[in-house]
């Protein structure tokens, strides 16, 4: 009786809203030497193309020479959407705002007071303690060395990324080098970047009540160099009413990329998890999520059966247990600011 009581002190409703915010981003077109000006809007570009079949054939068909010419010998036609520079830029500039809010230990939502009360003193003590300067350089250092490029970051020859905390009081300006910050780990004490996460940690733990920076990456990828929005999901090919194979994102005509991918990078931060040190050389940090989720690899690196989950953890952090170490705190801290809707249902015996 007692166990069941005590798993009743979960909340059936429990909410937090994110506390990272970036906003979309927005991409132009401009040169290295005059990276500090506005550049062009970027537009995007429909092409029709003429492809080869390329995808993996039946052994039927690989077995048989005529067949397979045949097969070979049909058009794939494609419309789809591109982006790229002006022939006479050789600069991405990405302009995005990233608002950083306080208010971790208030939920959006919950509806078990006795759950609340032991949630917000576990909370609380880790601010105490911690202060989020951690989690703070974690994120600074995702916003220098400019991983919300994703595959616009690869290939470039020059990557400066310039911060402006804009609310006020908070004033100050950061100028960084991507290219010397590494993406893989987060072992460095760089001053700029400690001065950055400083402001962030002071917003996420309360000391201020928010930070509002504005936040512009210029990449020199070479003239007129094909650059890498968002792309579309389509859900249903019926809705698809321009046939494309390949939609890109835009913002009242100027390419750009979701708030979401951008989120992603910037909470790329977990090294935490049991396969890091195996598998830092193909995967490196994720993203911060519930179950260690990476889409494109099709594994989540979290598992419940090994108890290093979200839920498994937060459970016995959020009712005043103590966790092993510290960065299963770190962690666990970091999925509420990622926010996120936690409640626990209930499940018939």
């Amino acid at each position: 009786m007692a166990k069941k009581e005590k798993e009743n002190v979960v909340a059936s409703v429990l909410a937090f809203e994110k506390k990272l915010v970036p906003s979309d981003g927005y991409m132009f077109g401009t040169t290295w030497d005059k990276r500090n000006e506005i550049g062009t809007a970027l537009k995007l570009i429909e092409k029709s193309v003429r492809g080869t079949i390329s995808n993996r054939l039946p052994r039927a068909l690989q077995a048989d020479p005529l067949k397979l010419d045949a097969e070979v010998e049909k058009a794939n036609l494609q419309t789809v959407d591109t982006c790229s520079l002006d022939t006479d830029h050789d600069t991405l500039q990405l302009k995005f705002s990233l608002k950083v809010l306080s208010g971790v230990e208030n939920p959006s939502a919950c509806n078990s007071p006795e759950f609340l009360t032991t949630y917000k003193q576990a909370v609380k003590d880790y601010i105490e303690r911690e202060e989020f300067k951690e989690l703070a350089r974690r994120y600074a250092t995702n916003i220098a060395n400019a991983r919300f490029l994703w595959r616009n970051r690869v290939g470039a020859e020059n990557i400066e990324v310039k911060v402006n905390a804009v609310n006020k009081g908070a004033e100050k300006s950061w100028l960084f080098d991507a290219t010397e910050i590494s993406t893989k780990d987060f072992d460095h004490n760089e001053p700029e970047i400690n001065d950055l996460a400083e402001k962030i940690a002071a917003a996420l733990s309360g000391k201020t009540d928010f930070l509002l920076l504005d936040i512009t990456a210029s990449a020199q990828t070479g003239k007129a160099q094909e650059v890498y929005p968002s792309q579309e999901l389509i859900f249903k090919e019926k809705d698809n009413k321009d046939n494309k194979k390949k939609v890109l994102y835009s913002i009242n005509g100027i390419a750009g990329m979701h708030s979401q991918k951008i989120g992603n990078a910037l909470r790329s931060i977990d090294t935490w998890y049991p396969e890091f040190d195996d598998s830092a050389s193909r995967v490196g940090p994720i993203a911060i999520e519930p179950y260690g989720a990476v889409t494109n690899l099709g594994k989540a690196f979290r598992k419940p059966k090994d108890k290093v989950d979200f839920y498994t953890l937060f459970d016995h952090f959020a009712r005043g247990g103590k966790l092993k170490n510290i960065e299963e705190e770190h962690y666990v801290m970091a999925t509420l600011v990622r926010g996120g809707v936690f409640s626990k249902k209930d499940e018939k015996e």
